[in-house]
C-alpha cells in the first residue's frame, strides 16, 4: 500500500520499489521493438533518482495499464511512457470524461471519471496524436476504446473523443463526455 510522509509525497517501500522496477525491466527487454536505442539502466537511474514517478508508475500498473517505456525526448531528458496493456486498463474502465461529465448525470451514474483518476495517479490522458504514435507499437484496444485529451472547442460543446483499433485501422469517435461504457477506459502517459 502506498504511503505519504508529512509532506504528501506519494512513495512506495522499498519491496514494492524493487517489485515494480523488475517488472518494468522485464517488460522493457521483451517488447524491444518500443524503444530503439535506448538502454534499461540509463532508465532505471533515472527512475531511483525520481521515486515521485515510480509511485506513479505502480499506480499505472495496479489499474492494468502496464506501462513501458515509447520515447526519450532529447529536448528535456525525459523518458516517456504510455499504458501499452493490450486493452484499455481495467482498473480504469465504465468512467465517463471529466467531473463536469459526472455531474451532469442524473442518474446511473459512473463511479469516477477519467480526467481526475489520471490526475489522482500524476499522469495525462494521451493525446489522439500519441494515441497514434502507441498504435504504431502494436495493436491495442482490438475490443476495448480510450478516452483520448478532448480540444476545448469540442468539450465546451459537450463532446469528448475516444480512439480504438480495428479493421487495422485506428479511429477517432465522439460521444457525449457524460457517456460511459465497460469496454471504454483510458490510457496514460508519464514523463520522467
Amino acid at each position: 500500500m502506498p504511503k505519504s510522509d508529512s509532506n504528501s509525497i506519494k512513495e512506495l517501500l522499498p519491496e514494492q520499489r524493487e517489485e515494480l522496477l523488475q517488472t518494468l525491466k522485464a517488460r522493457f527487454e521483451k517488447n524491444m521493438n518500443r524503444h530503439l536505442g535506448l538502454e534499461w539502466a540509463n532508465i532505471q537511474a533515472k527512475l531511483e533518482a525520481h521515486t515521485e514517478k515510480l509511485w506513479s508508475l505502480h499506480e499505472m500498473e495496479r489499474t492494468g495499464g502496464e506501462p513501458d517505456v515509447v520515447d526519450y525526448d532529447v529536448q528535456t531528458g525525459e523518458y516517456i511512457f504510455y499504458d501499452c496493456s493490450a486493452e484499455s486498463p481495467k482498473g480504469r474502465r465504465s468512467v465517463c470524461y471529466d467531473r463536469e461529465a459526472l455531474e451532469s448525470r442524473k442518474e446511473h451514474k459512473p463511479q469516477n471519471n477519467a480526467i481526475e483518476m489520471a490526475a489522482a495517479i500524476d499522469i495525462e490522458l494521451l493525446t489522439e496524436e500519441q494515441y497514434r504514435e502507441l498504435q504504431k507499437l502494436g495493436n491495442f484496444d482490438l475490443k476495448t476504446s480510450s478516452w483520448v485529451k478532448t480540444p476545448a472547442s469540442i468539450r465546451k460543446l459537450g463532446g469528448a473523443i475516444f480512439c480504438d483499433r480495428r479493421y487495422d485501422t485506428v479511429f477517432v469517435y465522439h460521444n457525449g463526455a457524460e457517456s460511459y461504457y465497460a469496454a471504454r477506459g483510458f490510457r496514460g502517459s508519464l514523463r520522467v
